[in-house]
């Protein structure tokens, strides 16, 4: 059977390790019973783990020849149309399950678009309890970072706000074909129990934003436009030292908290 060509634009390095694709399979082991969403399915090959073991599976691809692998290939999911040929970034995820069910997502997510999948993946968190799969090491050491280490950003700290993330383990370059030029990373996200920031979200978003668009220097500097003409706060001033990489999740909330505060006071 003809395979597809790996596509450089795409970010594909397909997967060839069978036990590595029956791990990644595995981590949504405690979600059989909900739909799950695999990205960027290439050549199924993490697909047919996933529905060995009995997911209800929907896979969304947008190269046109891997679709077309797919629906020779996986005639089952072609027939009940679980083969949509759309860019993920740019689906409403709601809308595949319109009755409000929860639903997993899991890939070897394409290393040029990671971080915007994990964006998106944000966007529907209520109905996202698991999130799970495979990308650039680099940028799994990151969305699992805990406060104190240099890999830790923006990702960090907006994901693990609302989900518990785990590291899990690290793949060698020689299991894709073609190898990609950095190691891998899987990675799985759990919903955590929080329902409320018990802050402005869309300010927390711009505080953690803002924070870490300039890293290196201390949240005196970064924050004090967001603070307004009265100042900072002394309540403020212990975190004030701190850089971004420094703060929990907690202590940004704290944070926005505060320049929530300072900005009532000015109107």
């Amino acid at each position: 059977m003809q395979q597809v060509r790996a596509k450089k634009a795409l970010g594909q390095h397909f997967l060839t390790d069978v036990s590595i694709g029956r791990r990644i399979a595995s981590t949504l082991d405690d979600y059989i019973g909900l739909p799950v969403i695999e990205v960027g399915p290439g050549m199924g090959f993490l697909s047919q783990f996933l529905i060995e073991k009995g997911h209800d599976l929907t896979v969304v691809e947008i190269d046109g020849e891997s679709v077309e692998y797919l629906r020779r290939e996986f005639p089952k999911l072609a027939e009940g149309e679980r083969i949509l040929a759309v860019d993920f970034l740019q689906t409403d995820l709601a809308s595949l399950f319109p009755d409000g069910t929860k639903f997993c997502v899991i890939g070897n997510y394409p290393y040029n678009i990671s971080s915007q999948i994990f964006f998106h993946i944000l966007d529907y968190r209520e109905s996202i309890p698991c999130c799970s799969g495979m990308l650039q090491r680099e940028v799994a050491e990151r969305l699992a970072a805990p406060p104190g280490g240099k890999a830790r950003g923006i990702l960090s700290v907006l994901l693990q706000a609302w989900y518990d993330v785990e590291y899990l383990f690290t793949v060698d370059e020689n299991v894709f074909n073609p190898p990609p030029k950095v190691k891998s990373g899987v990675i799985k996200l759990t919903r955590n129990s929080v329902t409320d920031l018990g802050c402005d979200e869309r300010l927390f978003r711009t505080v953690v934003k803002t924070s870490f668009g300039q890293r290196r220097k201390m949240l005196r500097s970064s924050l004090k436009g967001l603070f307004g003409a009265s100042g900072i706060p002394e309540a403020a001033t212990p975190m004030m030292t701190m850089r971004p990489e420094q703060l929990s999740v907690a202590q940004f909330i704290d944070l926005t908290n505060l320049i929530a505060a300072s900005r009532a006071k000015q109107q």
